[in-house]
């Protein structure tokens, strides 16, 4: 019986190399991690820094985010191809991309709906339940009925 040929994702992180180079620009050396690792890059306009390595037998992947890290920089993987920019820039564009999720979830259409209460009243579970609503939520209660009308995104 022969053993299972590792997953090319782990034999990628299990490609080791060594790497002595001195006041080397960082571009290059993701270029030539880029041959190594078979994966496509992109560097944002203005990407430069110099780097310094001396690794004896390193797995590539640890290479690649050592030198990114030390110069401040960043990856971003999009469909096959990874994009290196420095970390600022990808934090506000991650926290943009949420604030544009969160803004599509709420501008949703409200729905209605009503809850006719038996053993609680509804007058004093609206300010609860209120916790638990968007922004754009809003909760009624009618005290003839003990009705609780709940508005808010579906």
């Amino acid at each position: 019986m022969t053993p299972a040929a590792p997953s090319p994702a782990k034999a990628a992180e299990e490609t080791r190399i060594s790497l002595d180079v001195k006041d080397a620009d960082i571009v290059d050396v993701v270029r030539l991690l880029a041959e190594i690792g078979n994966f496509q890059v992109v560097f944002d306009p203005g990407v430069s820094c110099k780097l310094t390595l001396k690794l004896n037998q390193v797995p590539w992947p640890s290479v690649l985010n050592v030198g990114l890290k030390v110069c401040g920089l960043g990856q971003d993987s999009e469909g096959g191809i990874v994009r290196v920019a420095p970390v600022a820039r990808l934090t506000a564009e991650h926290a943009a991309e949420r604030r544009l999720e969160e803004e599509k979830a709420l501008s949703g259409p409200l729905k209605t709906t009503t809850y006719r209460l038996s053993y609680a009243r509804a007058q004093e579970l609206a300010p609860l339940v209120k916790k638990f609503l968007s922004p754009r939520g809003e909760v009624y209660f009618d005290q003839r009925t003990n009705t609780l009308i709940i508005r808010d995104v579906e």
